[in-house]
Parts: C-alpha cells; sequence; structure tokens
C-alpha cells in the first residue's frame, strides 16, 4: 500500500466556518426527512388507506436503510473523497424526496423512504466525519452545540412544517417531500464552493462488500421479523424460527467475515475499545429510547388528543428546546473543561427520569405533566446523543474517523429502527386489544376495516371515534414505559466509560506544535 499523499492544503478557520453552513444545510435535510412526517403521518397513511404497520414502516424503512448503509458511508469516508461523497449523498436523499412525493400507495411510499434512507444514512455519517476532520475534539465541543441547534431547529420546525403542509389545501402531504429538496440542493452548492479538505489517497483500496451485504441482511430480516410476529404469525412458530435462525446466521458470518477483511466495514479492532464499546451500548439504548418513542408523539397528540397536525406540532416544542438548550450549553462546558463523561451520565439520567414521567400518560393527562416530560427527554438527548460519538472520535486516529463515527451512528439508527420497530408493534396490540375491549364493553362491534379505518377517524362512526382516541392516547403511555426501561442500559454504559479528557489536536499522532490546527486558523 503506498504511503497517503495529501492533495490540497488543510482548511482554514474561515474556510470551516464557511464549509459548516453547507454540513449543517445537509444535516438539516436529513433530520427533517424523518421529522416532517411525525405530525403528518396520520393524515397521510389516511389518504393512503395504509394500515397501523405501514404507518410504523413509513418510518422504519427510512431508518433501516440509513442503519445499513452507515457503515458502508463510513468506511467509504476514509478511503475517498468526503466531498463527493457528501455531495452523492444529498442527491440520493433528493431522489428519494421527489419519489416519495409522487406516491400512489402506502407500499411505493415505503420503497421511496427506504431509498432516501440511503441518503440520509451518509448525510448522518459524512457531516460528523468531515467535522471530525476539519475540527480538534477540543473545539469540537463548541461546534456540537451548533449541530444541537441544526437537530433542535430540524425537529422543531420539522413537526410544525409538516402540520402546517398537510392543513394547507393548496398545498398537500406530498409536499412533505418536496419542502426539502430545494434546500439539500442549496447543501450541494455550498459544498461545492467551501468544502476543501486534505484529499487522502490510497492504492489497493478494498471494500468490504461482502460484510456490510450480510450486516444490512441480518438486521433487515430481524426487523421484518420484529414487525410481523404476533400479528402475522405466533410468536413460537415456524416463521419465527426460520426468520430468527436466519438473522442470527447472517449477522453471526458477517462477524466471521469482518475479522478476516482487509478494509473491515465496521472494525471490530475499534468496537472492542472500552470508550467504544460502552458508547456504542449507550447510543444503542439513546437511540431505540429517542427514536422509539419520539415518532409517536405525533400520533399521541392527533389521534388519542384530537389535535390537529399544526398543533400537534407546537405540542412537541419541549422536546426540542430541551434539546437545543442542552446541547448548546454542554457543548460550551465541554469545550471549556475538556471533560466529556459527567455530560454523558447527566443526560442518560435525565433521559430515564423524562420517559418515566411519560410512562403516566393517558389520553387525558395534563399538557403541562406531558411537556414536563418531554423537556427532560429533549434535554438528555442533548446531553448525551451526540458527545457519544465525540468521545469515541477522541479515542481514535483521523484515518479510522470515519470508520469510528459510522460505528457509532450505526448502532444508534440500528437502536432508533428497533425501536420504532418494537414499539411500533407492541403500540399496534395494545390498540387492538383496548378497541376490542371497549367496543365489547360498550356491546357493539368493531366496524369492517380493522387497522385501515383506526387510522382514519373521519370516515368512522362519532361513537367509534371517542374509543379510538381514548385507545391510541391509554396505549402510548406504554411503549414510553418500555423506553424508560431501555434508557437505563444507556445511563449503565456511561457509568462505565473511563474518564477522558478531549484531546486538541486533530490526530492522536500529532504533536503538541501543531495542535489546534484549523480551530485558531
Amino acid at each position: 500500500m503506498s504511503h497517503p499523499t495529501h492533495t490540497e492544503e488543510p482548511m482554514t478557520h474561515r474556510q470551516v466556518l464557511e464549509a459548516l453552513s453547507g454540513l449543517l444545510l445537509a444535516l438539516f435535510v436529513a433530520m427533517v426527512s424523518s421529522t416532517i412526517v411525525s405530525t403528518a403521518l396520520p393524515k397521510i397513511i389516511g389518504a393512503l388507506n395504509g394500515t397501523q404497520t405501514q404507518y410504523t414502516w413509513v418510518v422504519t424503512a427510512t431508518l433501516l436503510a440509513a442503519t445499513a448503509t452507515t457503515p458502508i458511508w463510513g468506511k467509504l469516508a476514509d478511503l475517498y473523497s468526503k466531498k463527493v461523497l457528501v455531495q452523492i449523498s444529498i442527491l440520493i436523499y433528493v431522489v428519494g424526496s421527489m419519489f416519495a412525493g409522487i406516491a400512489q400507495s402506502a407500499g411505493e411510499l415505503i420503497a421511496a423512504r427506504a431509498f432516501q434512507g440511503i441518503g440520509v444514512g451518509g448525510l448522518q455519517a459524512l457531516v460528523q466525519v468531515v467535522i471530525a476532520a476539519m475540527i480538534p475534539p477540543r473545539e469540537r465541543g463548541r461546534y456540537n452545540g451548533y449541530l444541537g441547534g441544526v437537530m433542535a431547529v430540524a425537529t422543531v420546525g420539522g413537526p410544525l412544517l409538516g402540520g402546517v403542509i398537510v392543513d394547507t389545501d393548496w398545498l398537500g402531504w406530498r409536499w412533505c417531500f418536496f419542502v426539502g429538496v430545494p434546500v439539500a440542493i442549496l447543501a450541494l452548492i455550498v459544498l461545492q464552493k467551501t468544502l476543501h479538505l486534505v484529499t487522502i489517497r490510497r492504492d489497493n483500496v478494498k471494500i468490504d462488500y461482502a460484510g456490510a451485504s450480510l450486516i444490512a441482511a441480518g438486521v433487515s430480516v430481524l426487523l421484518i421479523w420484529v414487525s410481523f410476529v404476533d400479528g402475522s404469525f405466533a410468536w413460537a412458530s415456524w416463521q419465527t424460527a426460520v426468520m430468527v435462525g436466519a438473522g442470527v446466521v447472517l449477522l453471526a458470518v458477517a462477524v466471521w467475515v469482518e475479522s478476516r477483511a482487509a478494509e473491515p466495514v465496521v472494525p471490530l479492532s475499534i468496537i472492542k475499545e472500552r470508550t467504544t464499546a460502552l458508547s456504542i451500548l449507550a447510543s444503542l439504548a439513546v437511540g431505540m429510547a429517542m427514536f422509539g418513542g419520539a415518532v409517536f408523539l405525533g400520533q399521541y397528540f392527533q389521534i388519542g388528543r384530537g389535535y390537529t397536525p399544526t398543533e400537534a406540532g407546537l405540542l412537541t416544542i419541549p422536546l426540542m428546546a430541551g434539546v437545543l438548550i442542552s446541547s448548546i450549553v454542554v457543548g460550551q462546558l465541554i469545550t471549556r473543561t475538556g471533560k466529556i463523561k459527567p455530560y454523558i451520565i447527566a443526560g442518560t439520567i435525565v433521559l430515564v427520569a423524562g420517559f418515566g414521567l411519560l410512562a403516566t400518560i393517558d389520553h387525558e393527562t395534563s399538557l403541562v405533566y406531558v411537556s414536563a416530560g418531554m423537556l427532560l427527554v429533549g434535554i438528555g438527548v442533548g446531553m448525551s446523543m451526540q458527545n457519544l460519538v465525540l468521545a469515541v472520535q477522541n479515542t481514535v486516529q483521523l484515518k479510522d474517523i470515519g470508520a469510528a463515527s459510522a460505528t457509532v451512528a450505526f448502532f444508534r439508527s440500528l437502536g432508533g429502527t428497533i425501536g420504532v420497530s418494537v414499539l411500533g408493534a407492541v403500540l399496534a396490540r395494545r390498540v387492538t386489544s383496548n378497541i376490542t375491549e371497549s367496543v365489547t364493553a360498550a356491546g357493539g362491534q368493531v366496524p369492517a376495516g380493522g387497522e385501515t379505518s383506526n387510522l382514519n377517524l373521519n370516515a368512522l362512526p362519532e361513537a367509534f371515534q371517542h374509543i379510538v382516541r381514548a385507545a391510541y392516547g391509554d396505549a402510548t403511555g406504554h411503549i414510553f414505559l418500555i423506553s424508560a426501561v431501555i434508557a437505563v442500559v444507556g445511563v449503565i454504559a456511561a457509568l462505565f466509560m473511563k474518564p477522558a479528557t478531549l484531546r486538541s489536536t486533530l490526530d492522536l499522532s500529532a504533536k503538541p506544535d501543531e495542535e489546534r490546527v484549523g480551530a485558531n486558523r
């Protein structure tokens, strides 16, 4: 293998700030692609005559595709031009968004969202990788505040924008997917003009496509099983045996392939490191709790409480305000002190407390109480999610920053995908059970149409609408209880992390006089 050759000069501080604006735009469209549908989904699925299972898969498809491709993007970033890869991710996102916007059925929408997820996976992984290649870990704490701000704007603005779009007759739900396209194109133009990273070229590059395919296949099989078990077939059935067995075998073979690959997609040597392993475990838990729980808030407010999509978006503001405030404040403190573990521990504890409050809600709970729970969840996420990536980036060499960052992002997305699938399945079963019990107690029968009609309340008899609302409102607290239990794993993992001071150099091997390169220029 030849020695790396640098084809461009390192970026100055001004260039870093200019490029950061394009990266933040790209991160914004990646995040808003999920949040914008959170309040609009009940109307979207109702308009397409979809089911509760399809409701879940509109979200899961994007998360699954992003999860499966994240390690590949990260590895490619260690081997090829990071700038070109970011631009390719944006283009994939744009094409996927356009197809989602013209979908004529729930199945077509899910397929388009899966393709869109490939681009989202690239953006989520590569934005972190590019920032890590420009800014030393010690200085990066401050920039994590900007990332947190973008997360908050995307997660607050997304549901609000989605609600307004579906409530505006001359726009319609299809614009929930079209609206991100111009922002993505703007990000593409900005990055073309401003991003000038040092390019490292290597000969005899090998991409572990076999490992990547096995990981994606194994994860996909298990998630499909989670979505349909106890509904289409029983837990103890031949379908369960086949799907679980196939998923486990595929992942086991993937580990074997990764351990022998010259350029593994998920380097086992990085995962074995204590800080990385615990950060992965914590990210898995935080991802499951955050994505799995928060994705159903829009459904709770609209179907369980009877609010419009716009009102539902406004009601989620406490969650996003918590993310914004905590990420900015904690980012500044981390840069000042160089310490990161205490903030991650505190964040995971607050996250558990927030979900603990939300676990007690039903269809009549005070909105003040619900807002308090959402605020705590947001604060916990803002203090922990981005900083878990930073903790890992601080322990690896610059040449491995892409694989390391993408590995954490992979497991966080995996946690989110599992969370949405599992909690969505639990919610569907619980809602069906609640509706059946309520209707039976009232001496009536469930209207024909099953789950399809449950999400299209306007098509239901008025008396049955009240039953459906109560069923969704009461079932939501149960999935938040599960989220709280999952989040406890994040607390345990954070407690066992090694205390460490963030370095002030871009690379572990950098000399003292090379410190703060890119931060003070």
